[in-house]
């Protein structure tokens, strides 16, 4: 029986010219993820990534640690939905990222500042009446997010490895989590603010089927440094 680990990416460079990339946390993150694998993967796994600078960049971080040889497969499928783009049609100082980072740094609360602007967008997003303002659609970008699945559910099926580890992003792992449980977008997509960097979330695959075993495991991170716990 397979067991696949969904880890979204270490913590991205929020604020900078790119976000597409590991800040010094991140790459820390991702180290630390490795150890843990080290400690709990009996022999190596089949690996995917992301085609994003950040799921490879977590990924070989990661695998550093633990499975020099392990190659991951690339895969765009598993990419994120282009948030920036999303947060922009909803505010436009997404457009201007260092500017926004500023705005936040002012703030009391600057993670229920930032989730407000999260709730407003994602709302926009998935409301029917905007679908034809985005690149890629909330029901697009949903159905690819299941079918990506899917059909690595399929191929594990056939090939049967112990483990499976995917290297993706917070959004792509809430819609994976939201198909299992039947959630409507607002629920899926509180998930996605819940879910920390660098954590695991763990599927069982029951024939060619996945169950969900465990959802947004981060306390490696904690026991190594408190610090290390981040969301953004």
């Amino acid at each position: 029986m397979t067991t696949i680990y969904l880890v979204r990416h270490g913590q991205a460079s929020f604020g900078a010219e790119s976000y597409d990339k590991l800040s010094t946390t991140g790459e820390q993150q991702a180290t630390v993820l490795g150890q843990y694998f080290q400690k709990i993967l009996k022999e190596q796994p089949y690996v995917v990534a992301g085609g994003m600078q950040r799921h490879r960049q977590t990924a070989d971080f990661s695998l550093a640690e633990c499975f020099l040889d392990a190659t991951p497969h690339i895969n765009v499928g598993w990419n994120e939905f282009n948030h920036q783009q999303v947060f922009a049609k909803y505010d436009a100082r997404f457009n201007e990222p260092h500017l926004l980072k500023q705005d936040v740094a002012k703030e009391i609360s600057p993670r229920a500042y930032l989730a407000k602007i999260f709730e407003g967008a994602i709302s926009r997003w998935t409301d029917g009446e905007y679908h034809h303002e985005y690149d890629e659609s909330w029901p697009y970008f949903k159905a690819r997010v299941e079918d990506t699945l899917q059909n690595l559910c399929n191929e594990l099926a056939q090939t049967k490895p112990r483990y499976a580890v995917v290297f993706t992003s917070g959004g792509v792992i809430s819609v994976a989590v939201g198909k299992l449980l039947g959630l409507s977008p607002e629920k899926t997509f509180a998930l996605n603010w819940a879910i920390a960097n660098a954590s695991l979330t763990t599927l069982r695959l029951v024939g060619n089927e996945p169950q969900l075993l465990s959802l947004n495991e981060h306390h490696y991170l904690k026991a190594e440094d408190a610090q290390l716990l981040t969301w953004i």
